[in-house]
């Protein structure tokens, strides 16, 4: 049964994977037609797209919380690479991720056509990609950042790193923190997280020969950028995150560079 329910589960991810690859591929050629970015465009099929990748992962998940109707810089916390396509299908939105996932098999493509933001960790790069994040927020889209940088098993929070917060202050919109976490029988999910030396197809066949787990997403109260440092943003969204998962935040102070 165990292998049955694996060759299923992974049929419907590589049919879902094919339509989403086919998908970007027409809307790349579209915009060499047109020499026009379609970014917005982009943003709507990736959600619909990210929606049926959700889908076809062993989750039940429940949303709390209103979705925005304004833009804002979205930040959460970091547990896998799931957080992706089920924060994904919320919204139209963007994500900044770690350069290395360009360079991905198609997951990298994938994600470059939908949009996503690339930072090099240590490559002083921050001041350009907090520009293009600004820039982002100002055209009026949704952005969604890790400021933890990494992933976590689920049963801690890192510092949220303030830096990539500016964005948020630059462009006058607020910060709309959210709280992923992932269960199994109503305790920490051991299954979901990828850390460490994990590798995507060992963590995707794991995963999927699992019975479905539970993800709570808690859509919290919205943090107004105005009058505050990115630091006080950071150590803000950090607290009511950690508050949400019933967690103890970091003791030591969001980085300041």
């Amino acid at each position: 049964m165990a292998k049955l329910r694996l060759s299923l589960r992974l049929f419907h991810l590589a049919l879902v994977i094919a339509f989403g690859a086919l998908l970007a591929a027409i809307v790349s050629l579209c915009e060499r037609v047109a020499r026009h970015d379609l970014m917005s465009l982009r943003q709507r099929l990736t959600r619909w797209f990210l929606a049926r990748l959700g889908g076809a992962l062993p989750f039940r998940v429940r949303v709390e919380g209103e979705l925005p109707e304004q833009p804002m810089l979205w930040v959460a916390n970091h547990v896998s690479w799931t957080d992706i396509p089920l924060l994904g299908a919320l919204q139209p939105i963007s994500f900044l991720s770690k350069a290395e996932v360009r360079a991905w098999p198609l997951a990298g493509w994938l994600a470059h056509k939908a949009g996503t933001l690339f930072i090099r960790r240590g490559a002083g790069d921050s001041n350009l990609v907090g520009q293009q994040l600004t820039r982002h927020l100002q055209l009026g889209r949704h952005l969604l950042i890790f400021p933890e940088g990494t992933t976590t098993d689920g049963l801690t929070l890192r510092t949220f790193h303030g830096r990539l917060l500016a964005s948020a202050i630059d462009s006058g919109v607020a910060v709309q923190p959210v709280a992923i976490r992932y269960l199994r029988g109503g305790q920490p999910c051991p299954v979901a997280p990828f850390v460490g030396d994990d590798d995507m197809l060992s963590h995707l066949l794991r995963l999927l020969s699992s019975p479905a787990g539970e993800v709570e997403i808690h859509l919290l109260s919205p943090i107004p950028s105005e009058s505050r440092s990115r630091n006080e943003l950071a150590r803000h969204s950090q607290a009511i995150i950690a508050s949400a998962l019933q967690l103890h935040a970091p003791q030591e102070q969001a980085e300041a560079a």
